[in-house]
């Protein structure tokens, strides 16, 4: 082989390798110097799983319950006054069609309303959110230990099916946006 076929034989060579360096390079930097990435994929707020405690509740209707009796499934949970305002029928409407959006797997979610205020719901708002478990009494120790911004009526909370307390959905939260957080839940935490 000539000298001159060499060198272009080399000057390929660097050429290819160059050309197949270039995206290594451009990802490392991009890593290291590009802009920082901080949007989640996520709708609710992730919080520090944190075990509720699990005071003896009572239901309306009177009959004795534990949050504990709901473990191994997904609890949505909200507080507010048993007068139920706009937002608190808001979140029990967002609750309830969440959970029925599910389709097969709404067996495995439970909604959970804790009455602030002990005072006893309207009975047409109760049948219009049959299914929710509805707390009057008993409830303060699980009021406490809510990690909110601002009030804990302003928001729904997760509770994952260990009780661990571990998501927090904003005040006037988009149903639709929920619906795609506790699918993924449900997703990731299928058995089998």
């Amino acid at each position: 082989m000539s000298e001159e076929a060499v060198g272009k034989g080399r000057i390929k060579l660097v050429l290819l390798g160059t050309v197949l360096s270039l995206p290594v390079l451009a990802a490392y930097l991009l890593y290291f110097f590009g802009p920082p990435v901080d949007k989640t994929v996520n709708y609710g707020e992730l919080i520090e799983p944190v075990a509720l405690p699990d005071p003896q509740l009572r239901l309306l209707g009177g009959r004795a319950f534990r949050l504990s009796e709901l473990r191994g499934k997904w609890v949505m949970l909200q507080a507010a006054a048993g007068a139920c305002d706009e937002g608190c029928q808001a979140r029990l409407y967002a609750m309830r069609q969440v959970r029925k959006i599910q389709g097969k797997e709404m067996h495995r979610i439970e909604r959970v309303w804790i009455v602030s205020d002990g005072e006893a719901p309207a009975p047409p708002l109760v049948s219009d959110y049959e299914g929710t478990r509805i707390v009057t009494g008993g409830g303060e120790a699980i009021l406490a230990a809510l990690p909110a911004k601002g009030s804990p009526a302003d928001h729904i909370f997760i509770i994952d099916p260990l009780g661990n307390l571990m998501l927090r959905f904003p005040k006037d939260a988009d149903p639709s946006r929920m619906k795609k957080d506790i699918g993924r839940l449900l997703k990731v935490s299928r058995v089998g």
